[in-house]
């Protein structure tokens, strides 16, 4: 818990005189960092205890003169009962700590300061002592009083937002307090007793809500005349209303004065206690630390932070509350509290628990036991408290005299744990609506130990321990629920309800337990071939499926028609002598099941022929029945009789074997008594039975059970978990079921088009769905796809109780120092730096850092992010460190070789230190642990680390992912003033201690120089721009070979902008999201999903995206009624529209991809027309505009960066937008186009970046080659060289570098130059590498097969595609992937026998995608995809399936345009025509008409006519044309003697040599114009040819009639 307590000018003397106005200023003060040990344990516990002398180890009393003072909050428990009302229970709780915790402590500090001594915190009641001689009582009391009246002035109502008021009522008395000490030398414990006690308790419950009373005794020892007063006659008080003092100075003089009187009162003004600041002293510490829990002490000697241990955690809590009769004397009432103490103290603490504290009250004490604080969790709390508190019950009644009553109430639930109070004197306590519940408890069900539902629930114990309580009404608590007592442990009839709980379903079969199940069988065989009993032992941790691993023993078994008896037990079976062979007996005996007056009878059949009669009374007391005692029985004593017993038990079994095999199941056999696992051994070395249990790997097994494990028939299988944890991945399940934040979608249906962003959840998890095999026909079941709804934040979500347990219960078994380690880490995230989670650690050097990471690597909890990586055995000095954050602005103005560009390279460069977790389920759970205050602290502190490394790489030269995004927003940052991050809240935490701009959005000031100067060599290497491609080419042959580290190019550096989005920017989203700070995280949201679409990762970027459209929240229906959650400007809000445009592109959405970029562009201020006249207008307005660039303008420097963030977002709009129209083959859909790239062509100009100039042209001349347009495709191909002289010192310029040889590559394929486009392609995939661009790759590997492919060199085919394959394989990428599959195909179908994938694989993708928005949009590739699938069922002579996908493929061909996918699939379609010609029987076709030659030949026409930038096809598809002619002027051919379809006249080609062969004399334009010209006299040709055609089939026709 935050921690904190008010300063002014403390000091003593005269200038403390006023109390009051020192607490007026109200200013927080912290405790310093490091306390030493004496201090904190001090601060724990009053001066009664630390000023103590020390006496005899028995309990002794000390009696002194004093003041006491209580106050009592009330309202608290109605306050947590309407918390408790509600379902965020943890939430709750923390604002209930919260509240509790901040208004205690002012009160406890105002305490302080009129020199109280606080002696405890108990619930919701606070008690101070004023120690003095008996003359100086009337003085201190007139101080209590005036410190009283202060309190309820100043905090006597305290308003909360639940709508209950907290409000205080306060008892004074005086006369003589007796002080007793408690405990044995390991734990003590300060009790306060005495009439003068009780009469403050008296005083408390006689006062109403802020008033203050008076006990009648402290009101006769006091200065009456001071006081106004209301006498209380029947109860004997006094109602203390105000004082007398006319002046204050007066009451300064007498604040002075009594000064004198308290010796422990401070003497500095830099804290409230002197206690604080004793020299230090091992006597003292060690007699401090009886009084301190362990755990919390084990804390303090780690060093942890006052803050750091407090939790949020479900605990189990006993209250014992002893009454003793009134006649005891008050020594013997502590002899008998001290022998309650160490007893209750011992009992607990074997159950796991704690003693945490001892109170008195008027009739007795109370012990309050705790189970399952930090580092005590154990699974079964719950039922160790029911069988301690039973215990204790009675050792009380029949130990201690002078008892009255007894009375025990057990509760579990979640608390708050932790520290209350102020940082000079604070408690270690419990506080949750449980805690109340199990105090009113005893006051409802006196004489009872009584517990609540979720205890009895909880335990597992048998039901007939309980006994349901009646309900009654409890004071403050509106829904105590369902109380239960507890009987103990009793010995019950429970046959029939022990088999195995899972039953294994027919539809649910059992998978990946092949080792487990063949460990059963090898025992089987075993058994059934050697005639010897067998053993499997079965050991997993809880959720690992044991249970079901059984229950599919059990089905194996019984369908082999073997016996078999199962049996589950529970903790409670341990304890009763042979449970467990009884219940199996009683099973196999079949009297389990029968009634109870038949059971006898039953077993009279049973028992006959195979044991005596005159035994049968030996079964009286084990089955329950009453057989005649017979002489022989009857004179056995009972070692005797247990003896004969399990003679007749084997005899009986033995002869079962010789007739069905026999079985044993014993579930959870860790419970199993010790005898009953004697009698197993036994059994299992003279009997052949096979026995099959689960064990629990942490339990301690008896000495029976380690004969059993060590016997050489027994084998011992470990359970691992597999395809995740069965109980938490069901645990999980049904609690978000539960909360109705789930929604379900049919797998197998269709995308559709959606109009609206937020209802895009589904199609995005379908495209990751790939790796799911699809449902056979024969199973009627569907496949469900499972989103989150959209205004659901699962960051919010917390654990459901069940795992958060588990997990709870695995951390506790960790050191302090590796809890706190995990619990900090668990803050970063599931990946953490080794630096920042030691700026979480106060305290902590390197060395020990490492230490503890190993051993928590050793056992699996972490894990190096790669596995490569190990733990260096010292420390090693990383230049990244906080001082390189904290001295950033000093260093970035130094030379480049100590810039934080560089140091921020480090981190990334080896990384040697980043790990994560490999638990998930623990990091979810210590990180609910924490205190919510807490969790925003060190969220605070670890965006405050990460915000200055929230850029590009070094190798990118820094930025923003958003290009110049900082300088765009700066405005609105100094308009709106100091961000939330700055001014949050001061709640006294160590770790808030940071300036207030520490975390404002990133300012222009610190970006980075992103220009460098350039080398004398690189200078020289740019004096002159390239003129051609020739030049171009040799340029960068020439810079690929000279490319080293040693050279320094700072371009050829590996990319590390995928470490941080992963270590950087995202976690920093997150972090900014926990401390409320939205407008933040929104911007780095926007920078996270930038990064991503950077990375080719674009579901990763509709989830940031989908994060921050929740931070903005529901649109509106009119945008005039808009108002967003989170204040962004224009600018980010056009950003925003843009990457999901860029989103919605790659996810085949078309539609909301344009409308999102028209909005982007309109608050980019840039409007783009919506009708013909408008881009008619438009386009007239851009070509006669005249570029105005940047660097002519004389603006500042911060204002350029400002326009050209916008220009980019405004180039990268205009990029999506002809990108989506050149998807429709459509005139309209063309000018949209043509005026996009017009307006992005003139948007680039006005950038001083040539990289982005170059970049643009790229783009303009593949859409010129897409459209058609010849000269505009190689005149923009010609400025993209001439400007890219500029682009190799960047990383963009090396990436618009990279494109354009791309390009050159794609040119040169497509104008059948494939040599050159070969060793252009591999020049380009080697930039690649550098760059880290997958999507970029992945074109470059298209390309680069299409030529290979085109060149037939098959075997170079393969090797391309496995590059590829391992670069799209493990993304989510659809289209690559039905590129790749689309090459897959060409290759099975001209391959020579080679294959990269079989032809099942491509088929089954087609069949899941074929429908999905990605490729229903990408009519290019999917032309090619259908009719290459067609040409493969023809083939097989498959004719439906061939005509399904010719008719796909006729639909598709349309819609494409005369880009290299586009021809292609055009010339497979073309190949299906003349397949259909010439080779498909007729009338086989059901939905396809017949086409005549002619009809075929106005296809060939429209191939030449729309492809004609493309003609490295020409000459193949000129050899179609002719045979489809040739067809055409043949007779009627008989079918029945053609070849296999493929042995046509285009296959023939491939036979023959080259499609194209090159010419290496002609350069690239004498080849266009060759091709030009052939073109041009094919198209003149087309309708001569066809019509000729058309005649002389007539006559043909003719003849045959």
């Amino acid at each position: 818990m935050l921690i904190g307590c008010y300063s002014g000018d403390l000091v003593s003397g005269g200038s403390a005189g006023n109390p009051a106005a020192v607490m007026a200023t109200g200013d927080r003060v912290r405790a310093p960092l490091l306390w030493p040990v004496e201090a904190r344990l001090a601060a724990l516990l009053p001066d009664l205890l630390v000023f103590r002398k020390p006496r005899a180890p028995e309990p002794e009393l000390a009696t002194a003169q004093g003041v006491l003072l209580g106050v009592h909050v009330t309202g608290f428990t109605a306050l947590m009962d309407r918390f408790s009302l509600t379902c965020k229970s943890e939430d709750d709780l923390d604002k209930l700590a919260h509240i509790f915790s901040y208004y205690i402590s002012d009160i406890i500090e105002h305490v302080l300061c009129f020199g109280g001594d606080i002696l405890n915190i108990t619930g919701n009641v606070l008690l101070a002592l004023w120690t003095v001689e008996q003359n100086q009582l009337s003085d201190i009391i007139t101080l209590v009083a005036k410190c009283s009246l202060e309190i309820q002035e100043k905090f006597g109502v305290y308003h909360t937002r639940e709508g209950q008021d907290l409000q205080l009522k306060i008892g004074v008395s005086a006369g003589w307090i007796s002080q007793v000490i408690v405990g044995d030398e390991q734990r003590q414990y300060l009790l306060v007793i005495g009439r003068d006690v009780d009469d403050v308790q008296l005083a408390q419950r006689l006062a109403q809500a802020n008033e203050i009373v008076l006990s009648w005794n402290c009101w006769t020892l006091c200065e009456q005349y001071m006081f106004e007063v209301e006498i209380m006659k029947e109860d004997e008080a006094v109602k203390l209303r105000d004082m007398r003092i006319t002046d204050p100075f007066d009451f300064d003089e007498h604040f002075d004065k009594c000064l004198s009187y308290l010796p422990h009162y401070r003497t500095s003004a830099n804290t409230l206690r002197t206690a604080l600041e004793l020299d230090p002293d091992s006597a003292l510490e060690q007699t401090l630390r009886k009084h301190i829990m362990k755990n919390l002490l084990k804390k303090i000697d780690e060093g942890q932070p006052t803050e750091y241990i407090s939790e949020f955690r479900t605990v189990t809590m006993v209250l014992v509350s002893l009454e003793f009769h009134k006649t005891g004397w008050m020594l013997h009432l502590c002899h008998l509290i001290q022998e309650a103490a160490l007893y209750i103290s011992t009992v607990i603490e074997k159950g796991g628990g704690q003693l945490s504290q001892i109170f008195m009250f008027e009739k007795g004490c109370m012990f309050l036991c705790v189970f399952g604080l930090p580092g005590d969790k154990k699974p079964d709390e719950c039922a160790h408290a029911l069988e301690s508190s039973v215990s204790i019950f009675n050792f009380c009644w029949e130990n201690l005299t002078e008892t009255k009553l007894v009375s025990i109430g057990i509760t579990n639930g979640p608390v708050f744990c932790g520290v209350v109070g102020a940082v000079a004197r604070h408690e270690y306590t419990v506080i949750g609506p449980k805690v109340s519940l199990v105090a009113r408890m005893i006051t409802a069900y006196p004489g009872l130990v009584s517990c609540d539902e979720v205890t009895y629930l909880r335990s597992m114990l048998p039901a007939y321990n309980f006994k349901k309580l009646p309900e009654k009404m409890m004071k403050n608590i509106s829904n105590p629920g369902k109380t239960y007592e507890y009987l103990g442990h009793r010995r019950c009839i429970m046959f029939g309800k022990r088999h195995l709980i899972r039953v294994r379903s027919k539809n649910h079969p059992l998978f990946d337990r092949e080792k487990e199940l063949e460990a059963f069988q090898m025992a089987q065989q075993g058994c059934l071939h050697q005639k010897k009993g067998q053993a499997v032992l079965y050991e997993g941790g809880k959720g690992y499926g044991k249970s079901r691993l059984l229950a599919e023993i059990n089905l194996l078994a019984q369908k082999e028609e073997h016996r078999v008896l199962s049996l589950k037990l529970k903790e409670a079976d341990s304890k009763q002598y042979f449970y467990a062979i009884q219940t199996l007996m009683a099973i196999f005996f079949e009297i389990d099941t029968c009634p109870a007056f038949y059971r006898q009878e039953c077993l009279h059949k049973q028992l006959c022929g195979k044991v005596e009669e005159p035994l049968h009374c030996l079964f009286n007391d084990l089955f329950f029945v009453k057989f005649p005692l017979s002489f022989e029985v009857s004179h056995m004593d009972d070692m005797a009789r247990q003896k004969k017993i399990k003679e007749c038990f084997f005899q009986v079994l033995q002869e079962a074997v010789r007739e069905t095999p026999l079985i044993f199941l014993i579930d959870e056999a860790q419970h199993m008594d010790a005898a009953s696992w004697e009698f197993l051994g036994t059994l299992l070395s003279s009997a052949p039975i096979i026995m099959v249990m689960t064990l629990m790997p942490t339990s301690t097994l008896c000495g029976g059970a380690q004969h059993v494990l060590q016997s050489p028939q027994a084998m011992l299988k470990p359970i691992s978990k597999c395809l995740g944890n069965p109980l938490y991945c069901k645990a999980l399940c049904r609690d978000l079921l539960s909360k109705d934040i789930l929604l379900f979608h049919d797998l197998q249906k269709g995308e559709e088009e959606n109009s609206k962003w937020e209802t895009l959840s589904a199609n995005v998890m379908k495209s990751t769905m790939y790796g799911i095999p699809p449902v056979s026909s024969e199973e009627d079941q569907k496949l469900y796809v499972c989103t989150v709804k959209d205004e659901v934040n699962l960051d919010t979500v917390l654990l459901p109780p069940l795992l958060k347990e588990i997990a709870v219960n695995q951390l506790d078994q960790l050191s302090p120092e590796e809890q706190l380690l995990v619990k900090c880490a668990a803050v970063i995230g599931h990946s953490f730096h080794v630096d920042l989670l030691q700026h979480l650690l106060p305290g902590w050097d390197k060395h020990k850092l490492l230490q503890v990471l190993r051993a928590l690597v050793d056992i699996h909890v972490l894990r190096w992010c790669n596995e490569s990586q190990e733990l260096p055995a010292e420390p090693i000095s990383v230049p990244f460190s906080v001082e390189v954050i904290e001295k950033h602005k000093e260093e970035k103005k130094k030379s480049d070789a100590g810039s934080p560009l560089r140091q921020k390279e480090e981190l990334f460069l080896p990384q040697p230190e980043v790990l994560e977790f490999g638990v998930p389920l623990l990091r979810e759970a210590a990180w609910e642990l924490w205190p919510k205050a807490q969790q925003r602290a060190l969220h605070l502190e670890c965006a405050c680390f990460l915000r200055d490394l929230a850029c590009r790489c070094g190798s990118c030269q820094g930025g923003d992912f958003v290009p110049f995004h900082r300088f765009a927003i700066c405005s609105i940052k100094s308009s709106r003033g100091t961000s939330r991050f700055c001014s949050y809240k001061d709640t006294g935490s160590v770790l808030t201690q940071v300036i207030t701009d520490r975390l404002q959005l990133p300012s222009p000031q610190d970006s980075f120089q992103f220009q460098t100067k350039l080398s004398r060599s690189r200078e020289a290497f740019t004096s002159a721009p390239c003129r051609s491609e020739e030049e171009f080419l040799d340029r960068v042959s020439r810079t690929l070979a000279q490319a080293s580290p040693e050279n320094d190019l700072l371009t050829m550096k590996p990319c590390h902008c995928e470490e941080i989005l992963k270590f950087v920017l995202s976690p920093l989203a997150q972090h900014c999201l926990v401390i409320g700070e939205n407008t933040c995280a929104f911007y780095y949201l926007l920078e996270a999903a930038a990064a991503s679409l950077d990375l080719s990762d674009n579901y990763m970027a509709f989830f940031y995206l989908r994060k921050a459209s929740s931070l903005l929240g529901q649109p509106a229906a009119f945008s005039f009624l808009k108002k967003r959650k989170v204040k962004i400007c224009q600018f980010e809000e056009a950003t925003f529209c843009r990457l999901r445009s860029e989103v919605c592109f790659n996810m085949g959405q078309m539609t909301l991809a344009k409308k999102l970029a028209r909005q982007a562009l309109r608050l980019l201020k840039k409007n783009f027309p919506w009708t013909w006249f408008g881009v008619l207008f438009q386009t007239f307005l851009e070509k006669y505009w005249h570029p105005c660039s940047l660097s002519q303008s004389a603006d500042n420097p911060s204002e350029k960066k400002k326009k050209l963030a916008v220009l980019q977002q405004r180039v990268q709009c205009l990029s999506l937008l002809w990108q989506l129209y050149n998807l429709e083959a459509t005139a309209s859909s063309r000018r949209f186009a043509c005026l996009a790239t017009l307006m992005q062509k003139n948007s680039a100009k006005e950038f001083a970046n040539e990289a982005q100039v170059v970049s643009t042209y790229v783009a303009l001349s593949q859409f010129s080659q897409n459209v058609g347009d010849r000269e505009k495709w190689l005149h923009c191909e010609q400025m993209a060289i001439q400007k890219s002289s500029l682009c190799w010192f960047s990383r963009e310029g090396l990436l618009a570098t990279a494109q354009l040889m791309q390009t050159l590559a794609y040119t040169k394929l497509c104008l059948g130059h494939l040599d050159v486009s070969i060793k252009l392609g591999f020049q380009a995939h080697e930039m690649c590498g550098h760059l880290r661009k997958p999507a970029l790759e992945n074109l470059v590997l298209s390309v680069l097969f299409r030529s290979a492919f085109l060149k037939k060199k098959f075997d170079l085919c393969v090797h391309v595609l496995d590059s590829q394959w391992a670069l799209i394989s493990q993304g989510h990428d659809i289209l690559g992937l039905a590129c790749f599959y689309s090459a897959c195909l060409d290759l099975l179908l001209y391959g020579k026998g080679l294959l990269c994938r079989p032809f099942e694989e491509c088929l089954r993708f087609i069949q899941y995608y074929e429908h999905s928005c990605v490729l229903t949009s990408q009519s290019n590739v999917m032309l090619g995809v259908h009719s290459s699938l067609a040409m493969w069922f023809a083939q097989d002579s498959q004719w439906d399936l061939f005509e399904y996908h010719f008719s796909k493929a006729r639909q598709l061909v349309k819609r494409t345009n005369a880009s290299l996918f586009g021809s292609h699939g055009f010339v497979r379609f073309l190949e299906c025509h003349v397949l259909m010609l010439q080779k498909v029987p007729g009338g086989v076709f059901m939905h396809i008409p017949p086409e005549t030659p002619s009809q075929v030949l106005k296809y060939f026409k429209e191939f030449f006519s729309r492809c004609v930038t493309c003609p490295v096809y020409h000459r193949w598809v000129s050899e179609l044309k002719a045979s489809v002619m040739r067809y055409g002027k043949r007779e009627v051919l008989s079918l029945t003697n053609i070849i296999r379809p493929l042995d046509t006249c285009f296959t023939r080609i491939w036979i023959e040599g080259e499609f194209l062969e090159e010419n290496k004399s002609f350069d690239g334009n004498l080849a266009i114009q060759r091709f030009d010209r052939v073109t041009d006299v094919k198209e003149n040709r087309d309708e001569e040819e066809i019509q000729e055609c058309n005649i002389k089939t007539k006559k043909n026709h003719l003849k045959g009639s």
